[in-house]
């Protein structure tokens, strides 16, 4: 354990970052499922929808840090690719 204070400070800090990475994390990969899980739906407006607000979400990640842009964007890409062919991939 740290004695300095500046030390414990910077710990309570990563603490904090750390869970709130957590959650950031948890809702892009809950806005993923629910996107793949539109796939094989029929209606073009439902999957349009889906990945939107999927977009959105590992959009604002990105923005924040959290994940890189280019991850943001490789998923962004996998998604849509998906979508388009219609299978939950």
């Amino acid at each position: 354990m740290a004695n300095i204070a500046s030390v414990e400070k910077r710990n309570r800090q990563s603490q904090k970052r750390r869970a709130r990475n957590a959650a950031v994390r948890t809702t892009v990969k809950r806005a993923l499922k629910d996107a793949r899980a539109t796939a094989t739906s029929t209606d073009p407006a439902v999957k349009a929808e889906a990945l939107r607000k999927a977009m959105k979400t590992i959009g604002k990640a990105a923005a924040k840090g959290v994940v890189h842009r280019r991850t943001a964007a490789r998923r962004i890409s996998r998604l849509a690719k998906a979508l388009a062919r219609g299978t939950a991939e």
